[in-house]
């Protein structure tokens, strides 16, 4: 396994967990200081986004270039899918020429379509394997 994992801390609360100390707190819509699984999915994009395109843009605009990604898309709630995900990279290209800016956008598109694998993946499609495994309460 990859050392994620998520433990039930109360009702419709877990906490997420990665083997470098991460936590990211997650609960359903409404639970005051989590991000819903539809939520840390979007944010998984648009960070998977800003990592990808920021080589590109920091060897163009300095190690210092300020960038947001905003992400968004509703859900269907019939078939419990987000149909569209619309990402937003927002970054000051106004110190670079018509030309030299063109040339950032292309690079940086070709960046996040090669290297986002959680982009990659979402377009794609992956196939999701559960396995419920029965286990006594003192072995979690």
């Amino acid at each position: 396994m990859t050392g994620l994992h998520v433990r039930r801390v109360g009702t419709r609360r877990y906490t997420g967990h990665n083997d470098r100390g991460g936590e990211v707190q997650i609960g359903s819509h409404g639970v005051d200081g989590t991000f819903t699984p539809g939520e840390l999915l979007k944010i998984a994009l648009a960070a998977c986004t800003g990592l990808s395109s920021d080589a590109p843009l920091a060897r163009r605009l300095g190690d210092d270039y300020a960038a947001v990604v905003e992400v968004c898309g509703d859900a269907d709630r019939e078939r419990e899918v987000y149909p569209v995900l619309r990402e937003e990279l927002r970054v000051d290209l106004s110190a670079l020429s018509e030309e030299e800016r063109e040339r950032v956008l292309l690079v940086v598109a070709k960046a996040v379509d090669q290297v986002c694998t959680v982009g990659r993946t979402l377009k794609q499609g992956a196939q999701v394997e559960v396995d419920i495994v029965n286990t006594t309460t003192g072995s979690l």
